[in-house]
């Protein structure tokens, strides 16, 4: 899974003052320590995603499933709710404490996961899914605000890069870890005191529940919110009610969607590929399981080892190699270098992309598939960078906020686009046999360089973007 939400960076967070705090800033433990809880959080909320992938062909033989509602009820729903709460939950970070917004999310996203290992019927599931959706809808602009406080701006890079270490290996450990914690629930069936006896993706799910309760409690009670500094948007932090700050947050995005109309050549195809590009991207990884199994006959707990200590290893190393290679075009005067890298990265990962769907051998399959990962994983910092670079920074949470809504929304999309391929266009609507590999090589075939085209029309005016906001800076 390639993942292209690696968090951004937002470099100034919004405060309670018009005048920059001149308090002293947190010290260097406290600072530290809350990098470690955020990169622990970023790990276990991108992991969430990559295990449950794994154990979708039991979950979906237990509960009498189709392709389709599996995307809908563990895809799309989670999603949809995640991206729209997401605009609306955000702007609080500018006036609530925003440990209580993280805190609470994880809690409310550890007790969602408990409960889906408690409920019985797809109908009760989806409600779960839907309120995990929205637990997780604060998250990361709050995130980026705190560390915006407890960091210089000089440092803050630093500790920005540090945390999304956790997403770095999210990628590879998840299966791995996943792959031996599948092999271990060797028996279909456990009895545990209290809960009673559960299927072992139900074990799976109250294990998962675990970390994301610990992580909740320890943001609500040992992270230091720190003292703002900058500037809040006067009319959300002079609104008093929940409805009233609702209005106030509407009338806060106005401006913000003007400067994105006005700046359409830019942000456009940075938004629309990025929207294109994850529903290629997440549709592939939230089917790469079954695909496995239905293809070459390998279990979950199979592909995960194997799949793990691949991406163990190149996912890392794509991330930091766009990373560089972004620098170096932009130390030579390239103001297009962050979507020059995204463009290219999109056009070398579709080979890789198309083939591993259809190659005879599993192991050509997972290599092809692990390449394919790693070389669009290229694109991913330089593509998040991108768009910090042109934004405002008095607009940078909510522009980072519609981001994110584009990036979820793609993952919504993704894992009902490849069921609903297999069953319309290539007639297996049970999810019965191998021809989900069709759906993934057209999906990737079409939409990849669909993606590549739109961001590649986009150079020109991002170019200019970019030096317009290096002059006013």
């Amino acid at each position: 899974m390639a993942e292209a939400r690696v968090m951004p960076a937002i470099g100034t967070a919004a405060g309670a003052s018009g005048n920059t705090s001149t308090a002293p800033w947190p010290s260097p433990a406290k600072a530290w320590y809350a990098v470690g809880v955020f990169g622990a959080t970023v790990f276990t909320l991108f992991g969430n995603q990559f295990l449950l992938a794994l154990m979708l062909e039991p979950i979906k033989l237990d509960m009498k499933l189709s392709d389709q509602q599996v995307s809908l009820i563990f895809g799309a729903a989670g999603q949809f709710v995640l991206a729209f709460m997401s605009l609306l939950v955000s702007p609080l970070a500018d006036i609530y404490k925003r440990r209580l917004i993280i805190g609470i999310g994880l809690i409310i996203i550890g007790l969602c996961n408990f409960g889906s290992a408690m409920v019985a019927t797809a109908g009760a599931m989806l409600i779960i899914r839907l309120l995990g959706g929205a637990g997780g809808a604060g998250n990361g602009p709050a995130t980026f605000s705190l560390l915006a406080d407890t960091f210089p701006p000089a440092k803050l890079p630093k500790a920005m890069a540090t945390m999304n270490i956790g997403f770095m290996i999210a990628v590879g450990l998840t299966y791995l870890v996943g792959g031996f914690l599948l092999r271990s629930l060797s028996t279909p069936e456990y009895t545990l005191p209290v809960v009673g006896t559960l299927r072992s993706w139900q074990v799976v799910f109250l294990i998962l529940a675990v970390p994301d309760l610990l992580l909740g409690l320890l943001v609500l009670f040992t992270v230091n919110e720190p003292q703002r500094r900058g500037q809040v948007t006067a009319s959300v932090n002079n609104s008093k009610g929940f409805f009233d700050t609702l209005a106030a947050i509407v009338r806060d995005y106005v401006p913000v969607f003007q400067y994105l109309w006005k700046n359409r050549g830019a942000f456009g195809p940075m938004y629309i590929g990025l929207l294109i590009n994850c529903v290629a991207l997440v549709g592939n990884s939230f089917w790469m399981a079954p695909f496995y199994q239905r293809a070459h006959h390998w279990g979950p707990a199979q592909f995960g080892i194997y799949q793990g200590w691949l991406l163990l290893i190149l996912a890392p190393a794509g991330l930091l190699l766009g990373g560089w290679i972004a620098e170096r075009l932009a130390k030579r005067g390239i103001m297009d270098a962050n979507q020059r890298v995204v463009v290219w990265a999109g056009l070398a990962h579709i080979p890789f992309a198309v083939a591993f769907a259809l190659v005879p051998s599993p192991w050509m399959a997972l290599v092809l598939a692990s390449l394919s990962t790693s070389i669009i994983g290229i694109g991913t910092g330089p593509q998040n960078a991108a768009f910090q670079a042109i934004a405002p920074n008095q607009m940078r949470a909510k522009i980072t906020a519609t981001f994110l809504f584009m990036f979820t929304m793609g993952m919504a999309l993704g894992p009902p686009t490849v069921s609903s391929l297999t069953a319309y266009l290539f007639d297996d609507p049970a999810g019965a046999t191998d021809r989900i590999r069709y759906s993934l090589a057209l999906m990737h075939a079409v939409l990849g360089p669909l993606a590549v085209f739109i961001f590649w029309r986009g150079l020109r005016a991002y170019g200019e973007a970019f030096a317009r906001a290096q002059g006013a800076r």
